[in-house]
């Protein structure tokens, strides 16, 4: 694969701990959701944390490392603070082979908890310190050079103007445009940005969960799946245990998911994307592409964090699609 995936997303050190549905009721929010914090609720939190999981991710940066590991060509751009969590996350991109086209920022690098409860279903609190920082200026023509496809992630869409910028440049040059829902609390609040951004078809791809899709079509499945079809390309409604669904030139293709009993979701929907870009960017049909995002999810959800350990690559590699 000699096309090149540019993802625009949070840098983030993600902290993973097992929580009881007990816990979670009394947080108060929406579980499977997103929620933003600042950095003394979010030191609250860890506080309270036993042995958690510390690893570098966020997101888009997720299925940037997953792409590169299926021998696919990737960057990222994003912003870190000048500090331990910064340099670990640079370390990161590097020995995963990804393209560091990240700035600093005088503020801290950001973190998300993701708290796990025994079903397996992750809820999210994020401070995203440094990620909230970028400038106009990061996003030039020159970041797209050698840039076939663009990746972002929904909550980028916060930051509206360079969100807006961003997609507009990659238009203006040509760069095909992806878009991943992220949250159904993103779809809620950055939906006007989103339809104007269909309108001017600005996005080729829409991925999107069975809560995202419902959230933004109000129907379910197939129905959501239709009322996506009509605003991008490529659309994409993964059901959870049951698949995915994939719209393309009128076509409808339903692929199944993997057999593995989950233990955490955290990063299935970012790796079910690095699978399906990898094969979308290699020119396959949306069977074999979406067979092998659902592969590379099945991989991710038996284990804790969103890191698929290298004999989950090999097994990977050797599946017949």
């Amino acid at each position: 694969m000699t096309k090149k995936i540019l993802g625009i997303g949070a840098a983030l050190v993600d902290v993973l701990a097992n929580v009881s549905e007990e816990w979670m009721a009394a947080q108060g929010v929406q579980k499977g959701g997103m929620n933003h914090v600042d950095w003394s609720q979010m030191e609250k939190f860890l506080g309270e944390l036993n042995n958690p999981i510390r690893v570098p991710g966020g997101s888009t940066c997720n299925t940037m490392v997953g792409i590169s590991k299926l021998g696919g060509d990737s960057a990222f751009i994003s912003r870190v603070g000048d500090d331990e969590l910064g340099r670990l996350f640079q370390n990161h991109l590097k020995s995963h082979n990804v393209e560091n086209r990240m700035g600093l920022s005088d503020v801290a690098t950001g973190c998300v908890f993701s708290a796990v409860t025994p079903d397996a279903q992750r809820s999210m609190w994020t401070f995203l310190g440094a990620s909230n920082d970028m400038k106009s200026e990061d996003f030039c023509p020159e970041l797209f050079d050698g840039v076939s496809l663009i990746l972002a992630e929904g909550y980028s869409a916060f930051d509206t103007e360079n969100f807006r910028k961003c997609f507009t440049l990659a238009r203006s040059l040509g760069v095909e445009t992806a878009l991943d829902f992220s949250s159904f609390g993103v779809v809620d609040a950055c939906r006007g940005l989103f339809d104007e951004l269909f309108e001017k078809k600005m996005i080729d791809i829409v991925i999107a969960n069975e809560d995202e899709a419902f959230a933004y079509a109000g129907v379910k499945e197939e129905a959501a799946l239709e009322v996506l079809a009509k605003k991008a390309k490529v659309a994409v409604v993964k059901i959870g245990k049951r698949g995915a669904l994939i719209a393309k030139d009128g076509v409808v293709t339903r692929v199944e998911a993997g057999a593995a009993k989950a233990i955490d979701t955290t990063g299935a929907g970012d790796l079910w994307a690095a699978g399906f870009l990898y094969g979308y960017m290699n020119g396959w049909d949306m069977d074999r592409a979406g067979k092998l995002g659902s592969v590379v999810s099945n991989e991710v959800v038996q284990v804790m964090g969103a890191m698929i350990p290298e004999e989950g690559w090999k097994r990977i590699k050797s599946t017949e699609l």
